[in-house]
């Protein structure tokens, strides 16, 4: 007999075993069957200690499946540490709500979100909400997006106008915290405000989106040993300049991506 690991929990099967004809089994409904962190059709011959992920169609799995499932993807020891970190996103317009998406589907366990404004008509062309968001407060908005993306992060909101008098208090308990301010005065006050009072908060922040320049000219930059700039440097909205989605959800991508590198351990040049 062998044993593997089936949707987290333990199971015994014979040592002729294979993935298909198992699945099928156990599930006959599995639409993605997923091996060792990743998803195939073929009918393999399953080694003792594998791990198998067997996930039917548009049902939610209990809490612990559904950790088994992401850990799947992102593989064990990625999830654990994301699941583990608290990522704070101060601004919730079109670089925020889209991060704070992303930050959730790549299992951050911990999200504080801050921003005082509401939802408007203007904000469909780049930010991450829709119609039915019109008029809640971003946070809220942003929170139920969230529940919809996994109903097991915990999420803090924070319905308020950060300032560098309370910068501090809201995020002090952030491994990294994600900038996405439109004016450059709130930026500084933010940085200022979380380098000066810790020794280890990162913080990544976004500079230059706006248009439909390359994406190319996109980058992450690290600028001081805690802080991190991505976006192309220089493009603001201007006269004939306006911010796009595609630009924008770029950068957004950037700082994500940057966050999830920090969490790992792993810096930037």
């Amino acid at each position: 007999m062998k044993t593997i690991t089936c949707n987290g929990k333990p199971l015994e099967i014979a040592n002729d075993a294979h993935l298909q004809q198992l699945a099928h089994a156990l599930m006959p409904t599995a639409s993605v069957v997923i091996r060792n962190g990743f998803q195939t059709n073929e009918d393999i011959l399953l080694e003792d200690g594998d791990s198998i992920t067997l996930i039917e169609p548009g049902i939610l799995p209990p809490q612990d499946v559904l950790e088994h499932m992401m850990a799947a993807r992102h593989s064990p020891h990625v999830h654990e540490t994301v699941r583990r970190a608290c990522v704070g996103v101060a601004g919730l317009g079109g670089l925020g709500s889209n991060i704070a998406a992303m930050l959730a589907r790549t299992g951050v366990g911990h999200l504080i979100l801050a921003d005082f404004d509401i939802v408007e008509p203007s904000n469909l062309n780049r930010q991450n909400y829709y119609v039915s968001h019109l008029g809640m407060y971003k946070t809220d908005a942003t929170a139920d997006i969230i529940r919809q993306i996994n109903p097991f992060i915990t999420v803090e909101t924070h319905t308020i106008r950060i300032t560098e008098d309370n910068a501090w208090d809201i995020f002090h308990g952030c491994d990294v915290v994600c900038e996405a301010f439109d004016h450059p005065a709130c930026k500084a006050e933010l940085v200022s405000a979380l380098l000066s009072n810790s020794n280890t908060i990162r913080i990544v922040a976004g500079s230059g989106m706006a248009g439909y320049g390359s994406s190319n000219e996109i980058l992450t930059q690290k600028r001081m040993s805690r802080l991190y700039i991505c976006g192309d440097g220089h493009t603001a909205a201007a006269n004939g300049i306006g911010l796009m989605a595609p630009r924008v959800s770029v950068c957004a991508g950037h700082q994500a991506n940057m966050t999830l590198r920090l969490l790992l351990g792993i810096g930037q040049p």
